[in-house]
């Protein structure tokens, strides 16, 4: 509603300073413009605005209730292209929505199952390509933070560099999400963190419920990955590439 409302007053600015004389402009036509699409933005489009927010938590809700875990497993093994585009951010309002109607958003604990996924394909990839050191060493420095819910860095510096990883995490965030689809009911108080920092902010006590969908998602992702995920390249023996400061000629670093 607020970014139709900006649009249409962009729209009726421009139109009045056609019209406006230079020597009035900067007084009336802001006051007019906002007055006016003010007035629509209050009685027109917030409620249409409200209404189809209202309907979309509803239709989403139905999908969760009725689909149960195939809507689960769609739901968790597509969060990671979206997140890999941006796109993720287009479900903070019906998350917001959903808490301020039903005190809880039950989208973030199934879409949560995407990063735990990551985590499960990592350590896969960890063991199998433990004589890859530069790949290994990446790992050691993302996993912590991919536990906590912060998946960005094992996107984009482990699985999806080498392909495959990537399409198995998702499938691991899938069978997570699906797991909490098939419990049902399983929500979030707030917006936060995922992984494990999620697990306080579990609704209605049933964070147990949430913690065996993280526990399914790391076994999938490692499961899926460590049989059919790990590409031989991948696998080949490399070394930690290190430099030595005294090998520097200062001159050259000052040129």
């Amino acid at each position: 509603g607020v970014i139709l409302a900006v649009y249409l007053l962009s729209i009726v600015e421009k139109s009045m300073r056609k019209v406006v004389p230079d020597s009035i402009d900067i007084i009336v036509t802001p006051t007019i413009s906002l007055l006016a699409i003010g007035l629509v933005t209050i009685f027109l489009i917030m409620p249409i605005a409200g209404a189809i927010s209202s309907s979309l938590v509803g239709a989403i809700t139905w999908v969760l209730n009725v689909g149960g875990a195939f809507a689960g497993f769609v739901l968790g093994a597509l969060f990671l292209p979206m997140v890999m585009f941006g796109l993720h951010q287009v479900l903070t309002p019906i998350h917001i929505e959903m808490i301020s109607t039903q005190g809880m958003t039950l989208l973030l604990p199934i879409l949560a199952m995407a990063g735990a996924g990551q985590v499960g394909a990592s350590i896969a990839l960890w063991i199998k390509c433990r004589k890859n050191k530069q790949l290994t060493n990446m790992i050691k420095g993302s996993l912590p933070v991919g536990i906590l819910g912060i998946g960005e860095p094992l996107i984009y510096a482990v699985t999806l560099p080498l392909g495959r990883p990537f399409i198995t995490a998702c499938i691991g965030g899938g069978i997570g999400g699906a797991v909490i689809g098939l419990f049902g009911g399983i929500g979030a108080t707030a917006i936060g963190p995922s992984g494990v920092a999620l697990i306080p902010l579990i609704a209605n006590g049933k964070w147990w419920g949430y913690v065996v969908g993280l526990l399914a998602a790391y076994a999938g992702g490692f499961l899926a990955t460590y049989f059919f995920g790990v590409p031989k390249s991948a696998m080949e023996p490399t070394e930690l590439v290190s430099y030595d400061a005294d090998e520097f000629d200062a001159e050259t670093i000052v040129d």
